[in-house]
């Protein structure tokens, strides 16, 4: 295999239909992908997931991250006991207890790690602004901006604080749309001053922090660059989210396997022009076949010249240091899952028991 094809393969994340570590999913762990996702339709038990995330560790027999999107409330991939059942964020964020959205990150931390996984792709950071909006709704911890920031860097630093990688999403903001970008691409209208006061803020908060990852929204800002969507566009990545905001961790895009964006663009053109822009990292969450012609075409894309291989090597030197800083080898703590320390994380999380201070909180895992 040519370095350049390994350097390629390692800015994928790819999904995988199934149960268990079938000869597609192999063959591209062999080429080299940074990481899996996994789904629901690919989740069991508690034992069951483990074992399948312990498989494909060793399978690739080197650093490769497990992901996962486990927010909590609607979005738990994760599901039944011994995992905790999480409201949904919004009904966290009335509380405006940031101590306790830590707790909650440590939490998510707790059980997702204890199956296997690096990555979180949590939290949302969109702002609810938009009584309407399809997609995020409850997953947003707040309709002020502010709030969003302060309650969503406070879930991420928990996450991490826990060892697993946070992933603030879904950049620029996709809290006031009226589309899912699962199926459609939304456009948002608002000039660049509302766009400074309300969707930026959390995710300003979020770069000051040094924390480790941002997703891309597939919507159109008009005010930033009319009629592209953010993930393939270098004023949103480049300009706003390196530049103007000081974002120094991993940007990873969301499905490229979108109707967003699938419906309008081959998805390895996509991939092509996302990386130009500045996304390091691609999650293509379906079909085996798609996953390959992506990492072909960013090959071809620097044979060619146009995308700079110093492009492609600092992409890939951002997500080589996020595995090397948060991916665990194989190994099985699913057996942590109802300890001491789990029963006192998970403790008082319940809706209408969020007021004072967690007694608890000493018995927290370091």
């Amino acid at each position: 295999m040519s370095e350049l094809k390994r350097l390629a393969a390692g800015l994928f994340v790819v999904g995988f239909p199934g149960t268990g570590v079938d000869d597609e999913v192999k063959r591209l762990i062999d080429d080299g992908v940074a990481g899996v996702i996994l789904f629901k339709r690919n989740v069991g038990t508690a034992s069951e997931t483990a074992a399948l995330v312990h498989a494909l560790k060793a399978s690739a027999g080197r650093p490769l991250l497990a992901s996962v999107d486990q927010e909590g409330g609607r979005v738990a991939r994760l599901r039944g006991a011994p995992f905790t059942a999480l409201p949904p964020m919004r009904d966290l964020g009335r509380t405006r207890d940031a101590a306790l959205l830590e707790r909650v990150g440590r939490l998510l931390a707790f059980e997702t790690r204890a199956v296997g996984f690096d990555w979180d792709f949590a939290p949302v950071l969109d702002v609810d602004t938009n009584p309407l909006n399809p997609v995020i709704g409850d997953r947003s911890l707040h309709h002020e901006a502010g709030e969003a920031a302060r309650l969503g860097v406070a879930l991420a630093t928990g996450l991490e604080a826990g060892g697993v990688a946070s992933c603030a999403k879904h950049f620029p903001g996709h809290g006031d749309t009226a589309k899912d970008s699962h199926h459609d691409l939304p456009t948002l209208p608002h000039g660049l001053e509302r766009l400074s006061r309300v969707e930026l803020v959390p995710f300003g908060a979020y770069a000051k922090a040094k924390l480790a990852s941002v997703m891309t929204a597939h919507v159109v800002f008009d005010a930033v660059d009319p009629g592209v969507p953010a993930t393939m566009s270098a004023k949103a990545m480049e300009g706003l989210l390196r530049r103007e905001l000081g974002f120094g961790g991993v940007i990873v895009s969301d499905d490229l396997e979108m109707k967003a964006i699938a419906d309008r663009y081959a998805i390895e053109a996509a991939a092509v022009q996302s990386l130009s822009a500045g996304v390091d990292c691609f999650l293509v969450c379906h079909r085996a076949a798609v996953q390959r012609a992506a990492i072909e075409a960013v090959v071809k894309a620097v044979e060619s010249g146009r995308v700079p291989e110093a492009r492609l090597r600092e992409a890939h030197g951002r997500v080589a240091a996020l595995v090397q800083r948060f991916v665990r080898g194989p190994e099985d703590r699913v057996g942590e899952l109802g300890s001491a320390a789990h029963r006192a994380l998970a403790a008082g999380l319940e809706v209408g028991t969020f007021v004072g201070k967690d007694p608890t909180e000493a018995a927290l895992p370091a």
